[in-house]
């Protein structure tokens, strides 16, 4: 086994940009290499620990901050954490790396297209954010900032989940 530098992998990009699948799909070959990992999953955590938080600003640096202070901690007794969570922009991404450390947050960009994300849709959330059912619902009502740096872009759109992970791992230097 290669030597490992603990590393927190952070995905960001819209919702429908494949966060979660290529989270559980990198938690599934790091294991598979005998590597301890952590996943921390946006959608999961909001329905849990941040359950009493809801979408403003204040709300959303909130949640972040909490996830940003788990990584940090689970870090400490284990080789990745992995999260994947919108983070809509650099002010909560920059906040996040503080929280875990510069040298060990790893940001993977997922730059898929908008359209290409609502198309996906497979949570309904895009629907009813444009049923208005959903209010401040990120790319729609609530603004996504690419991040202006990051270790790694992937289209998922452009990229298989095969191929994407490939990068992903050669980034780690696991491959």
């Amino acid at each position: 086994m290669k030597k490992i530098t603990k590393k927190v992998i952070w995905f960001t990009g819209l919702s429908g940009s494949g966060k979660s699948t290529l989270a559980s799909s990198l938690i599934s070959q790091l294991r598979k290499q005998k590597f301890s990992c952590i996943l921390l999953d946006g959608d999961e955590v909001r329905s849990g620990l941040c359950a009493d938080l809801a979408f403003s600003e204040n709300d959303r640096i909130e949640n972040i901050r909490r996830i940003a202070e788990m990584a940090s901690l689970m870090i400490k007794q284990s080789d990745f954490v992995v999260v994947a969570t919108i983070s809509p922009n650099d002010f909560l991404r920059n906040k996040a790396k503080k929280i875990i450390t510069g040298e060990l947050f790893n940001l993977i960009y997922l730059s898929t297209p908008f359209d290409v994300c609502a198309a996906r849709d497979t949570k309904g959330l895009y629907k009813k954010a444009f049923e208005g059912k959903i209010r401040n619902f990120t790319g729609i009502g609530a603004r996504f900032s690419p991040p202006k740096k990051y270790h790694l872009i992937i289209d998922t759109n452009q990229s298989k989940i095969k191929d994407s992970l490939s990068q992903i791992l050669k980034m780690l230097n696991v491959d």
